[in-house]
């Protein structure tokens, strides 16, 4: 900093952090997009901020500048005519009943973005804002949440499938799903293969949601539900698979041991244990969407955060794993896979 003109030495300016205060509007904007159906409207044809607004009952005002700052981001086109359009990735990702449709996922956004408003009491006391990992509080969220997921690890599931040989297995092949959610790492694997069965468990009140979804896809005769904590309830077997999609950031390092040596006992030997996880680098430098869900998990849970590749090497090895290896998947995560020796 020059100490007479208050201005910055060299190259350095302010414009990456003054970016970086706006950061939270894009989401939201769409989020506001898909709850008032402009997404929809506009793939039916492209439409003026006029006639937009009076296609879904919103102002015209509104409207205009919502959809300018979308095309600003190029989530939306806009022709000569001044009409707006979709863009590829509005189109295939933002328009309901697409197969891969996001929109559900950013209309929830605003239950994840309110406990940030209260960051600094974690940051000054480490306990959360709420607690997403106790049934009481995360049952309902959940409940409300994990159907707008599945298109996000949907792609992850099928590589997961590929990656266990599953369309080649000419023997009934037992997975178990920990804490299943949508069901859709289940669903992606049975759909790999008819020899699949699945154990789904999650809290009781998160169930319901994976079986419609199952029933959705026709796979209810391949799926038994079993109701309880990952750490409790009954999980049959033994499996020759076990999924843990996205969990053991929630846990926390303790009882992510005690999840990783209790599912090591409820494996047939050679079994094979698949993580989705928001691993971070060994030196916690990267990927910052990882770094950024460790804050998240400081907001929303007691002990949870996101974890290196060696810290859950480490634990696996510690529960009898061999073998640990990754996986590069689509979606928000790779997939860690270990064996049971």
């Amino acid at each position: 900093m020059d100490m007479e003109t208050g201005r910055p030495e060299g190259d350095v300016t302010p414009q990456r952090l003054l970016q970086m205060s706006w950061a939270y509007v894009p989401p939201l904007v769409i989020a506001s997009a898909v709850r008032h159906g402009l997404f929809d409207a506009l793939a039916r044809e492209p439409m003026t901020a006029e006639v937009l607004s009076i296609t879904t009952e919103t102002s015209a005002r509104g409207v205009r500048a919502l959809a300018d700052l979308l095309v600003g981001l190029d989530v939306l086109g806009r022709d000569e005519a001044g009409r707006y359009t979709l863009r590829p990735e509005s189109e295939m990702f933002l328009v309901s009943g697409r197969p891969a449709y996001l929109g559900a996922y950013f209309a929830h956004l605003t239950q994840l973005v309110t406990p940030f408003l209260e960051l600094d009491n974690p940051v000054r006391t480490g306990e959360p804002v709420r607690t997403l990992n106790e049934a009481a509080m995360g049952s309902v969220f959940f409940h409300d949440f994990v159907e707008a997921l599945f298109p996000m690890n949907y792609p992850g599931a099928q590589v997961l499938a590929g990656a266990l040989g599953l369309a080649q297995s000419a023997m009934p092949v037992s997975v178990l799903d920990m804490a299943a959610g949508s069901g859709v790492w289940g669903i992606a694997l049975a759909q790999a293969s008819p020899q699949v069965r699945v154990t789904a468990v999650d809290w009781p009140q998160v169930l319901p949601v994976a079986e419609r979804t199952v029933a959705r896809f026709g796979l209810q005769d391949r799926f038994s539900f079993v109701p309880g904590d990952v750490l409790t309830a009954s999980l049959g077997g033994p499996h020759h698979a076990v999924i843990l999609g996205h969990i053991l950031h929630t846990e926390g390092e303790a009882r992510s041991r005690a999840l990783l040596r209790r599912l090591h006992e409820a494996l047939v030997p050679g079994g094979t244990v698949a993580i989705a996880e928001f691993l971070v680098d060994e030196d916690r430098r990267g990927p910052v969407g990882s770094l950024i869900f460790a804050v998240n998990m400081l907001v929303n849970s007691a002990t949870g955060t996101t974890f290196t590749m060696g810290e859950i090497t480490e634990w696996l090895a510690e529960a009898g794993f061999v073998q640990p290896r990754l996986v590069p998947a689509p979606g928000p995560s790779p997939l860690l896979l270990a064996t049971r020796a």
